[in-house]
């Protein structure tokens, strides 16, 4: 089990995450992680709502951060997303949960919020532990 900033400075290789989508950190403890994102010009689409990608991007970095430590890798082998609501405000945060952890195999769920409390998406992940 990592503490906040062994996370925050483990995750930092994770650039594509951290740098180029913004995502930070904020929570992490066993089996669970809580991550957040400012949404800006960069993260918008066409029409000026929020990419799928970045939601995305958001629910995989968070499951990552609960799911992994120095010692220990957990790759995702299946994810599934349902956007559920445009967000209402420039914040979204995923917390991501344990559901079941089996010998190799683990499946957590993430929910997204924005910063008024609104459900944005929910996605479930299934890992596994690599040796």
């Amino acid at each position: 089990m990592m503490s906040l900033e062994e996370a925050k400075e483990f995750f930092a290789l994770d650039r594509y995450a951290t740098e180029t989508t913004g995502v930070v950190i904020e929570e992490v403890e066993e089996d669970y992680a809580r991550c957040s994102v400012e949404i800006d010009e960069r993260h918008l689409g066409a029409h000026g709502q929020i990419m799928g990608g970045v939601i995305f991007t958001l629910c995989d970095f968070t499951f990552a951060v609960a799911t992994n430590t120095k010692e220990h890798f957990t790759s995702t082998i299946a994810s599934n997303i349902n956007f559920l609501s445009m967000a209402k405000d420039h914040k979204l945060q995923a917390i991501c949960r344990k559901v079941k952890n089996g010998k190799r195999t683990v499946y957590y769920e993430t929910k997204v919020t924005d910063g008024l409390g609104n459900l944005v998406a929910v996605a479930t992940m299934t890992g596994m532990h690599m040796n």
